[in-house]
């Protein structure tokens, strides 16, 4: 049985294009309906599930996801209750799970514990967003423990001797920030962020996968001809669920025939 670093390894390995990660906030708008969000999007093509966790600061995120963020909480997502819906997703699917968070919930919880408890759950990878490099070894050394890859971010402004020791560390794949700031759509793909692609790629065979900003089919595109290993698609997933907060049935509709696009 893969643990959840082979998962994301083996998704990666068995491709014949760039994948597509997509990204939701776990518990929006409400449990119930994000849980056939993710039902949807695996449906309509995501290679792999990114499940933002809820955080009252989101401090890398723009303001759909931190609108989405407070939807969430409100409606009383917290670290057990994604537990507990990854589960409820793993009972009928194996596609790779990465979540996304930041670094007081981890410690809240305590740092083994979380990742423990994450890898019962069926979670293959973590993000931490505010944790910069030279204060990740405990999160590391525990990922590396149960089995979870530890999903490193670099960005344009990464030096080559903090983006050595990146390198050393990520597995998975690496999480190229593609515009500084925060999440949130954009226009057209930064060289800088094109030129960081291939300086990573150069020394490493862990994939890379730029996110942020990435919101057409267009960019896809563009990042697939710039050879990419898969794109990250976030907020303009989840400002489709928000124009539809009253209307469910019809946002899950509307993600899916997004993602399909985007596949296309």
């Amino acid at each position: 049985m893969r643990n959840g670093k082979e998962q994301i390894e083996a998704v990666f390995a068995a491709k014949k294009k760039p994948l597509l990660v997509a990204f939701t906030v776990a518990g929006d708008p409400d449990y119930k309906t994000s849980l056939r969000i993710i039902q949807e999007m695996a449906a309509a093509g995501a290679d792999i599930i990114e499940l933002g966790l809820p955080f009252s600061d989101p401090v890398a995120d723009g303001p759909v996801i931190q609108r989405a963020d407070l939807r969430a909480m409100d409606a009383g997502m917290n670290t057990d209750r994604l537990l507990d819906l990854v589960q409820e997703f793993r009972a009928e699917s194996k596609i790779p799970i990465v979540i996304l968070t930041y670094a007081n919930l981890i410690m809240r919880r305590g740092i083994s514990k979380f990742y423990a408890d994450a890898a019962a759950a069926g979670i293959d990878g973590v993000v931490i967003a505010d944790v910069p490099f030279e204060e990740s070894e405990p999160f590391t050394k525990a990922a590396e423990e149960t089995g979870i890859a530890p999903i490193m971010m670099v960005s344009p402004t990464t030096s080559d001797e903090r983006l050595a020791g990146i390198l050393a560390k990520a597995a998975g794949f690496i999480y190229l920030v593609a515009v500084m700031g925060v999440t949130g759509a954009r226009t057209g793909v930064e060289q800088a962020a094109v030129d960081l692609l291939t300086r990573v790629q150069k020394q490493t065979s862990v994939p890379v996968a730029p996110g942020f900003g990435i919101s057409t089919p267009d960019q896809v595109k563009e990042w697939a001809g710039h050879g990419a290993d898969a794109v990250i698609v976030g907020s303009a997933i989840v400002k489709r669920i928000e124009e539809y907060i009253g209307d469910p049935d019809a946002g899950i509709v509307a993600v899916g025939e997004y993602i399909r696009t985007l596949k296309t």
